[in-house]
């Protein structure tokens, strides 16, 4: 690596951190105002570039003409385009925040008070309908927009070549971290923000409307997220994969430089790109006779990096602690079956299932469908274990499901087990894979702890995604076929029926056990259960454990059922599918992840073979069970049950 390929790459960071910095500061403005985790930021990026390619490519010429005429011979005409080129890419900007602020109201502004978990699951939703909206306006191809004018050439660094529209987005980012910074310094809006992010109650109390302060942060989070996106219209096509992609960078940054602070995001995005353009630069070298590819690492750099400033300084760079958690003061009676008409209805359920496949002889589609609903529900059972009774977010659980889906395949390719053996087995590797993991996990809370949970569990999917010789890499493990008596899908159905309530009837008596008991008194008031003399950190270590071996118990039986692996199992877009499915069916009952895995699964199953925009009807759905249901499902029916019970002893008082 000579000094031009470092200085080339180190500009390649700079360029790309100022895109980065944009959609972060968007990001972080929201959370610091509204306390809400925005997973559709990243929907707001795509769209930006969308819109950006829209008007550049039909309204260009037009608006090129028009300065023409208004600058008369001042600059001619290429002054004209360029000027008129970038004056769209800040006109795409200004559609996002628009965009945004329709958001904010339709929406987001009906569910202020929910619980945070359940605004994550709306704006979840919010990706899948502008996922498909986008997808019905452009259609599924990349759109490469056009160069820009005036900026098209490049630039001559020592020898190298360097494009001199990334030398304009080097110069982007701390213009906008300046504009940004006065505005929140030196104006009445800057104040109320300042204000807000530090203690919003008390705006209503000074006689400030904070809904009319919240659409516009929430708009200028969206603007600025959809300037980040259209200012790359002339480096990447538009695609409709953009969202995903950029949001978990995104989230990376805002916590690498802690919650809320903008110049912590700006440091942030600073350090990783340029570790990103190192990896690049330094590309595979020998270190004692062994090839190191560093350029691989660009796939889980970040992550790395959010992991270590986690491990030593939790609350982010620039960030400050947090406060101690706040004793819950819900009310709520979790996890018990009730009594004897609900112990008949779950019985009836169990018969129910336990006869499906001789209802269904006809349907073989139904018993793999049955299967899938099976494996999702002990998936979604083991991530809300540590969620509802412990109160520790993961977002990186799809990461035990995948080691043991993985190990199960393993174990009986390579190592010449059993399927029986391997089931036995693969939750214990999980529960190993899990143990340092969470070691480190349960000294962060709220957003913290999740987002650590994140940075493993994507290191996890890289290793697996890039080790060719163990794992399959890219391509994955073939051929994961269960023993000669579990080929009929019957004989497959009923065990895992089988294994799944075991499981699930394990996870109760967990929950109705001292560990179970100890795990929630900690969740409540941390201070209070430390007094007593309880190891909250040990506690919540064993919870993970417990979650991980039972998520790891669902990826060997899902490894079996398809016959094949891919690093697919443990990415960002299960472990979102397991969240979605915990808070669809209500965190604080024991039937809540059950009923929202079977309802989450079969409405995408369903939705899917039926239209091809089944992700905006999904979405849809959730926002209307959202907004009509905000305990969730179970959780709802629950409380209604509970009103009507109260309602009768009334009457007969």
């Amino acid at each position: 690596m000579d000094v031009a390929s470092f200085l080339v790459q180190a500009l390649n960071g700079l360029a790309s951190a100022s895109s980065l910095f944009l959609v972060a500061a968007g990001l972080s403005l929201i959370f610091g105002v509204t306390r809400i985790v925005n997973f559709a930021h990243g929907s707001f990026f795509m769209l930006g570039v969308y819109v950006a390619y829209s008007l550049v490519s039909h309204a260009a010429p037009a608006v090129s003409s028009a300065l023409s005429v208004v600058l008369g011979n001042f600059g001619g005409q290429s002054a004209s385009q360029t000027i008129a080129y970038f004056l769209l890419l800040l006109c795409a900007s200004l559609v996002t925040g628009v965009l945004g602020a329709v958001v904010e109201v339709l929406v987001l502004r009906r569910i202020y008070k929910a619980p945070e978990l359940f605004q994550l699951l709306a704006t979840f939703a919010l990706v899948l309908v502008i996922q498909d909206g986008t997808l019905w306006l452009w259609g599924a191809e990349d759109l490469l927009g056009p160069r820009a004018p005036g900026l098209s050439g490049a630039v001559d660094i020592l020898g190298r070549r360097f494009p001199t529209y990334d030398l304009f987005l080097i110069a982007i980012g701390p213009m906008v971290l300046a504009v940004l910074w006065w505005t929140l310094q030196r104006t009445r809006f800057g104040v109320l923000v300042r204000a807000a992010t530090q203690d919003r109650e008390m705006l209503g109390a000074l006689g400030v409307d904070p809904r009319h302060l919240f659409t516009a942060v929430f708009a200028l989070g969206c603007a600025l997220a959809g300037l980040g996106g259209a200012l790359q219209l002339p480096r990447e096509p538009a695609h409709l994969g953009l969202d995903m992609a950029t949001i978990g960078d995104a989230f990376v940054v805002v916590v690498v430089g802690g919650m809320g602070s903008i110049p912590g995001a700006f440091v942030a995005a600073l350090l990783i790109a340029e570790i990103k353009a190192l990896c690049i630069a330094v590309g595979t070298v020998e270190i004692f006779g062994m090839s190191f590819a560093f350029s691989k690492l660009t796939l889980v750099a970040e992550f790395l990096v959010m992991a270590a400033v986690l491990m030593v300084r939790p609350w982010g760079l620039l960030g400050k602690p947090q406060s101690t958690p706040r004793a819950s003061t819900e009310h709520n009676v979790p996890f018990v079956l009730g009594g004897m008409r609900t112990q008949v209805a779950w019985m009836l359920a169990g018969a129910a299932l336990l006869v499906l496949p001789l209802l269904t002889t006809d349907s073989p589609y139904t018993l793999v469908l049955g299967i899938d609903l099976l494996i999702a529900a002990l998936f979604a059972a083991s991530l809300h274990f540590i969620m509802g009774p412990a109160g520790m977010h993961s977002f990186g659980h799809a990461a035990y499901f995948g080691v043991g889906a993985y190990a199960a395949a393993l174990l009986v390719l390579r190592a010449g087990v059993s399927t029986e053996a391997a089931l036995l087995l693969a939750p214990l590797v999980s529960a190993l894979v899990a143990a340092p993991i969470a070691w480190f996990a349960v000294r962060l809370s709220g957003v913290y702890l999740a987002m650590l949970t994140l940075a493993f569990a994507q290191i996890v999917w890289s290793i697996c995604f890039q080790w060719d010789d163990f794992t399959g890499g890219s391509n994955g493990i073939t051929g994961v076929w269960p023993s000669d008596w579990l080929q009929d899908k019957t004989a497959y159905y009923w065990l895992t029926l089988a294994l799944v309530a075991i499981s699930v009837m394990a996870l109760r008596r967990v929950l109705m056990s001292p560990l179970g008991y100890a795990l929630r008194a900690s969740r409540d008031s941390q201070g209070r259960a430390e007094a007593t003399g309880l190891n909250v950190a040990h506690l919540q270590w064993l919870g993970f454990l417990v979650a991980a071996g039972f998520a790891g118990l669902a990826g060997a039986l899902f490894a079996f059922s398809k016959g094949s692996i891919s690093p697919d199992v443990l990415g960002v877009s299960r472990s979102v599918d397991g969240l979605v499915m915990v808070l669809l069916g209500g965190l604080h009952t024991l039937v809540g992840p059950l009923v929202g895995a079977v309802t989450f699964t079969a409405l995408q199953d369903s939705l899917a073979r039926s239209t091809d925009y089944w992700r905006a009807v999904l979405g849809a759905s959730m926002l209307l069970l959202v907004l009509v249901f905000p305990q969730g499902i179970a959780g709802s029916v629950q409380a209604l049950w509970q009103r009507l019970l109260a309602f009768h002893a009334r009457g007969h008082a």
